[in-house]
């Protein structure tokens, strides 16, 4: 598999996250709890990227190579995160496994659930409302026109030393991965749809025809 796959892979198993509804005058800690607290689902668009920690915070958007895709969930457990380009690649769960499709391989890996979230970006956004057992959450300076939240994982073995949540009007407008190789990985989001009508349904994974299938 190459870097970038690897990479986007990691980004959301990983991730991740947020939304959030409050004032506009809200600290970002308040509306993130808000968000917590009345967001059981939504949907929408991303773009994911790779930055040094030096342009992440001088100007979201200069590093390449971009991936764009869309995403849907229902907490606790249930998401379809898809990867549409510069290649696709697929992750979904059903609230009780994770499945990785690599559409360029037709390679499937399937994981339980509660070991891929545990204390990684994907549980801000996919997990349960118990966020303050997994995360130490503070406020952070505001910058590039957003309120931030920092999270810091209370687990050692998390790929993440800290996950950064930026948010306008109670909105989530961007998340910053930190790893511990100083490299920064930056989700932004738009056309973010607060609780849209979901089935459980659809969250069922369907396996395509011949794949390859890895159980971990």
């Amino acid at each position: 598999m190459s870097f970038n796959k690897k990479f986007t892979l990691a980004a959301l198993l990983v991730a991740g996250a947020l939304a959030l509804t409050g004032a506009a005058n809200a600290s970002a800690l308040e509306q993130f709890k808000t968000f917590v607290a009345s967001t059981h689902a939504a949907r929408g668009e991303f773009t994911q990227q790779q930055q040094k920690k030096s342009e992440a915070k001088s100007a979201i958007g200069k590093a390449a190579p971009i991936s764009t895709g869309t995403f849907v969930f229902a907490r606790p457990g249930k998401f379809i995160w898809t990867y549409v380009k510069p290649y696709e690649q697929l992750l979904q769960a059903d609230g009780e496994q994770l499945y990785i499709f690599d559409k360029d391989l037709n390679q499937v890996t399937v994981k339980k659930l509660g070991n891929a979230l545990g204390s990684s970006p994907a549980a801000i956004l996919f997990g349960s409302n118990d966020l303050e057992k997994n995360f130490t959450l503070s406020e952070a300076a505001s910058r590039g026109g957003l309120e931030w939240l920092d999270a810091k994982p209370k687990t050692k073995d998390s790929t993440f030393e800290q996950i950064s949540i930026g948010l306008r009007n109670g909105t989530p407008e961007a998340m910053e991965l930190h790893d511990a190789f100083g490299a920064i990985s930056v989700i932004l989001f738009k056309k973010f749809e607060k609780n849209p009508p979901l089935s459980a349904q659809q969250f069922k994974f369907t396996m395509p025809k011949g794949a390859d299938v890895f159980n971990n």
